[in-house]
């Protein structure tokens, strides 16, 4: 979370010269959607971003934060908040709970609105993800939205909220969509629809859960066959604790599953990505995220 925060947050100004070229030229780039400050390391891009953002008094991200009222949307509260601490420029504005009982969470949507936010971080189920997705896009508000990853289901969230509603939002993750345009060619994406094909007729290959239960399954032989036939419970912990760099065939490039005895969290990088309105593409290279799991810790 911290490292993915990382990439939009303001970054810190030290010790400065004014750059007044390289300011204005800032300025007329300044109408496109992204501007890309580039140059070898060590030639002071991020104190420049810093100093100009400073300088125009460029205005930081208000955060408006929606979450489930119970220990899992907390917990992603929690750790947003741990993320942003030290952060320069970015603030929660504005936080709405609802009950998994409520009916609707219109009044929570227009409330964040209200309170100015232009940025959502959106800790929802996939029933009320759709819901906030849907209000959002019907009353004209776009904030730059985030979701969590069960959000992300073109099932249970996106095609109930309608994807043309969807498009833009953002989330992170560690699995390939094999709906995106990138991994038609893929010959490991070939391969699963393969085997959708032979195993799981019915099922939805746009669905990100098939493709989690496959790769869960593709490290659980991993860890069955170092164990040999010592199956014992003693020994399936400790080879299941003991995972170096394995890279499984719909993981993302770069993002293999290790794990250790103090660490038993598998995934220990994700990748940012948007919706285009039909698949998920990424959005830069994977990032180290901060969280480091025990062993009875929930996703976060």
């Amino acid at each position: 979370m911290a490292t993915a925060l990382a990439k939009l947050t303001r970054p810190k100004l030290c010790s400065a010269i004014p750059r007044a070229r390289l300011f204005q030229r800032l300025d007329q780039a300044r109408e496109h959607a992204a501007i890309w400050v580039c140059g070898p390391p060590g030639a002071g891009k991020t104190r420049l971003v810093a100093s100009y953002v400073s300088k125009r008094e460029i205005p930081s991200m208000k955060i408006g934060v929606l979450y489930q009222d119970d220990d899992y949307g907390k917990g992603f509260v929690e750790a947003l908040k741990e993320a942003l601490a030290g952060q320069p420029g970015p603030a929660i504005v504005a936080e709405a709970s609802y009950a998994v009982t409520d009916p609707s969470i219109d009044p929570q949507i227009i409330a964040l609105r209200g309170a100015g936010a232009d940025t959502l971080f959106d800790f929802s189920t996939p029933k009320f993800g759709s819901f906030a997705i849907r209000k959002a896009y019907d009353m004209g508000w776009r904030p730059l939205h985030f979701v969590t990853g069960p959000s992300t289901s073109m099932a249970a969230t996106l095609a109930p909220a309608r994807l043309e509603k969807a498009m833009g939002l953002m989330s992170a993750g560690h699995l390939k969509d094999p709906s995106a345009a990138e991994w038609q060619d893929d010959a490991a994406t070939k391969e699963w629809l393969a085997w959708m094909k032979h195993y799981s007729p019915d099922g939805d290959v746009a669905d990100w859960l098939n493709v989690y239960g496959y790769t869960s399954a593709q490290a659980l032989v991993y860890v069955l066959q170092r164990c040999g036939d010592n199956l014992t419970r003693e020994n399936v912990m400790r080879e299941a604790a003991n995972i170096r760099e394995l890279a499984l065939p719909m993981l993302l490039p770069g993002i293999p599953i290790s794990t250790s005895p103090a660490d038993f969290y598998p995934i220990r990088q994700i990748v940012l990505r948007r919706f285009d309105g039909k698949a998920w593409g990424r959005v830069g290279a994977p990032a180290a995220h901060a969280l480091h799991a025990t062993p009875a810790s929930g996703e976060r």
